[in-house]
């Protein structure tokens, strides 16, 4: 047989297709390739997850700052809303309520420093949000960063045990040469395609959570400059 005969066997012995390129690779190549594919499918989940879960909060944010300015009483609203599980916005009302009905229905009537304690339990409740909101981000992170040399970690293993085929099968056709350089790259671009989406969408998903953060603070804000002119004028009645 001459040489080109045996390339052109060479070629048709291997399966070009993405599936032929998996199936043929060595093992290692083959974990790396099924944990970037587990990896992308994880990148997603969190990305479709996170994305429901911001249009719920602003939609709910959106809801809250209707009822919250439309004229309802402090009182009323907060007895609407102190029984049930609430996120956003409303955590924020309800956890500074909390502290201020405590303060004037306790026994002791603390009102001194309430500005303070009010502030301190809204730093706080803003803080547990904006950890609910991130929470699984970092994992976008770490793929979007991490994927592309893992891929790449793959690619080299590949290329060296395709080196080591050639070097014992003594053929450096191209026709033999080209399916394993195939099969080590596709582990990097099966990389590419885990860390791209993951890197854009923590770009995007950690912008808005920053807006959100921001509409938190700008409420937290508002809110405990009403509660301390209510306190101011309690004092003053007091006097």
């Amino acid at each position: 047989m001459n040489p080109a005969d045996a390339a052109q066997g060479a070629q048709i012995a291997h399966d070009m297709s993405l599936w032929g390129l998996f199936w043929s690779a060595h093992i290692v190549v083959k974990l790396v390739m099924l944990g970037l594919l587990g990896a992308s499918i994880w990148c997603w989940a969190i990305i479709v997850d996170k994305t429901l879960l911001f249009a719920r909060t602003k939609a709910a944010m959106d809801r809250f700052e209707e009822v919250f300015w439309s004229g309802q009483s402090l009182e009323e609203l907060y007895l609407n809303l102190q029984s049930r599980p609430n996120s956003g916005l409303a955590a924020l009302f309800v956890a500074a309520m909390r502290e201020w009905k405590r303060s004037f229905e306790g026994s002791g009537r603390s009102v001194a420093s309430l500005s303070q304690r009010i502030d301190k339990v809204l730093d706080v409740t803003i803080q547990r949000e904006v950890e609910r909101l991130e929470s699984k981000l970092l994992v976008l992170a770490s793929i979007g960063s991490a994927g592309p040399y893992i891929g790449l970690f793959g690619t080299v293993w590949g290329i060296m045990t395709s080196f080591t085929s050639i070097a014992a099968s003594k053929n450096t056709s191209l026709a033999v040469v080209a399916p394993g350089i195939a099969e080590a790259l596709f582990a990097t671009a099966i990389g590419l395609f885990a860390a791209i989406p993951a890197v854009l969408a923590y770009n995007k998903l950690q912008s808005q959570v920053t807006k959100l953060q921001n509409r938190l603070e700008g409420f937290a804000d508002e809110f405990s400059a009403i509660l301390s002119r209510q306190i101011d004028e309690r004092l003053a009645h007091a006097a």
